[in-house]
């Protein structure tokens, strides 16, 4: 019971299935890209990716002080089926996504991907 709350937590707010449909669309990208990307402050974004994380949406890598976040493609059927439906509906968030500005090739100083691959 507990996992499902956790599951339908997570998913209860448009800005997290934001971040799952950038991370389907794009794949792994540090906190710095999806701030940048989604126009979101890093303490918002980073509260959102931790929910996600916990409910076993993401994997986080951490290099030194950059953390890389993408989705876990080792999670359970039912969050494999969710992340299918969103990869599937994310038509009316293609426009929001598409509008990231790191990766349509400008890159923001203090993230460029020479600085932490």
């Amino acid at each position: 019971m507990n996992e499902l709350l956790r599951i339908s937590g997570a998913l209860y707010d448009e800005t997290r299935i934001t971040i799952l449909a950038f991370l389907i669309r794009y794949g792994k990208s540090c906190v710095c890209e999806l701030a940048t990307s989604l126009n979101l402050g890093q303490s918002r974004l980073s509260r959102h990716l931790g929910i996600l994380y916990d409910a076993g949406f993401l994997t986080m890598d951490r290099k030194g002080k950059w953390v890389h976040y993408a989705i876990n493609n080792n999670s359970n059927e039912p969050l494999n089926v969710i992340l299918k439906e969103i990869k599937k509906q994310n038509l009316p968030l293609a426009k929001k996504i598409d509008a990231c500005n790191i990766k349509q090739g400008k890159t923001n100083e203090k993230c460029s991907n020479s600085m932490h691959g």
